[in-house]
């Protein structure tokens, strides 16, 4: 009985000692070196469904934050008419903060290109590496510097680029100067626009029609950096495919876009900016990622904040992003 007794202290004090390790081992092991169990298992067809799951809580707190724009237009307005994009008065909001990137891409999302200027944050960069279908991307703005289509033509071999500029000749040197991205790629000194001036000086066109005549369907990642040419061109592009009273999951052929948006003159305007930015995302672009262009305010000293980076997701779209059979 005595032995017994010894036992039992002996295997109680054992189990305080091991519970004690791992209570020791949790607190002292760092946070990021815990893996995350795997996202996804079983068939592309529950993979999808996973990911359809995970899309829509990200699109459940995405409606959320759209009240809280609500109540910060009613904070500073109270109306639209009455915000300021960008006020010198003291009020602690530029036209940013309206319009946050609160919507979490389920891939991972990275930043390729060079630093500085010229690099763009994107994401799922690795589906597109995987992706069986033929992946097309569109570039519009090139002014000599293409690293980030040169990166994104490196990390995914099966994917083409459509290149548009008129006041260059080519591709930057990071494509130009490398065959096996240069056979990938095609550039024509053609400018974006709202309609089609084939015979104007530059050559405009639109985005659908160039679809049309690359014979596309859709449009993996379109990257635009046009100089604000960027409003009147894709509300033409949104209109065409998402018209007024369309059905609610009506959708833009794109997957994701990389867009640096120039909030100039009556572009600025908080009413006519909102309602733009609504137009996006009813086409179901949701902004995953800002980046501020501070070399723009480091060239131009003195002038306003109003040039800024976004990178969209499309939810709608069935793309790579949105399908794990892709």
């Amino acid at each position: 009985m005595v032995v017994y007794s010894r036992h039992m202290r002996i295997l109680i004090a054992l189990c305080f000692v091991v519970l004690g390790l791992g209570v020791v081992h949790f607190w002292l092991t760092p946070l990021g070196s815990v893996k995350p169990p795997t996202m996804f298992h079983g068939s592309a067809g529950s993979a999808t469904a996973s990911l359809k799951s995970l899309i829509a809580d990200e699109e459940a707190r995405y409606q959320l934050a759209l009240q809280d724009r609500e109540a910060l237009i009613k904070k500073w307005g109270p109306a639209p008419e009455d915000i300021i994009p960008f006020p010198r008065t003291g009020a602690m909001y530029t036209l940013w903060d309206f319009f946050i990137p609160s919507f979490q891409c389920p891939h991972r999302v990275e930043r390729i290109g060079t630093l500085g200027d010229g690099g763009k944050w994107i994401c799922g960069v690795e589906k597109y590496a995987r992706q069986h279908a033929p992946c097309v991307i569109y570039s519009f703005g090139i002014n000599g510097e293409s690293s980030f289509e040169a990166a994104l033509l490196k990390a995914a071999p099966r994917c083409e680029i459509w290149g548009y500029d008129f006041s260059v000749q080519s591709f930057g040197p990071e494509i130009e100067d490398d065959p096996s991205l240069k056979s990938r790629a095609h550039f024509f000194p053609y400018a974006l626009g709202s309609e089609d001036i084939p015979e104007g000086n530059p050559p405009t066109f639109t985005l659908q029609t160039l679809m049309q005549r690359n014979e596309h369907s859709f449009v993996d990642v379109l990257k635009i950096d046009v100089e604000e040419a960027e409003f009147d061109s894709l509300s033409t592009f949104v209109r065409h495919f998402v018209p007024p009273g369309s059905d609610p999951e009506a959708s833009i052929p794109v997957g994701q876009m990389q867009l640096e948006i120039h909030a100039w003159g009556p572009h600025a305007a908080f009413p006519t900016f909102k309602q733009w930015w609504e137009s996006l995302e009813r086409a179901g672009l949701r902004p995953f990622r800002t980046e501020p262009n501070l070399v723009y305010l480091q060239i131009m000293r003195g002038s306003l904040p109003d040039l800024a980076e976004y990178s969209f997701m499309n939810i709608r779209s069935r793309s790579a992003l949105t399908d794990e059979s892709y």
